[in-house]
């Protein structure tokens, strides 16, 4: 039987959305099973053989709803193979180098360390001007945050791929 991987992830706007989505078809492709949800949609863990969670990050945040979700279910994630992943900065180049070395957020760390997650990465996002509020276009123009998709699909494919790499 293949092993049941649970993909969640808290997206505003949905570029992460979209990267969870596609982390989880290249889990299918690869010949497990791999089930998508909205971290605050997800009810029980027990029946998973490995977990796969994202979010976007914001001035250096996950959204609320995945740092509740990695904190309230610490003891569970860390009975089973687990792999992080954060989305966020546009433009080109390496992610973490555009962050100044941000890889996870910083107090949700200690949790991240007694989980254990097998890898954390970080992602390019997207900024679709149309989506975002009045006042996130004024910090967007602000901070001449370039404007665009940025995700790496071969990235994220090649992550994705790993991962079903380490579970067969």
């Amino acid at each position: 039987m293949a092993t049941r991987v649970l993909v969640a992830y808290a997206s505003k706007y949905g570029a992460t959305a979209g990267i969870a989505e596609k982390l989880a078809g290249v889990l299918r492709q690869a010949g497990l099973e791999a089930d998508l949800s909205p971290v605050d949609r997800v009810r029980e863990l027990s029946s998973y053989g490995a977990i796969v969670v994202g979010s976007a990050v914001y001035v250096g945040q996950w959204r609320k709803e995945a740092a509740a979700f990695l904190t309230a279910n610490e003891q569970a994630l860390s009975q089973v193979p687990v792999w992080l992943f954060s989305s966020g900065p546009t433009g080109k180049g390496d992610p973490v180098k555009i962050m100044n070395g941000f890889r996870f957020p910083v107090d949700l760390q200690p949790v991240a360390d007694r989980i254990h997650p097998r890898d954390t990465v970080f992602f390019h996002g997207a900024i679709e001007l149309q989506k975002v509020s009045l006042p996130e276009k004024l910090i967007i123009k602000g901070l001449k945050a370039p404007l665009g998709d940025f995700r790496d699909w071969e990235a994220i494919t090649a992550w994705a791929a790993s991962i079903a790499s380490a579970l067969k």
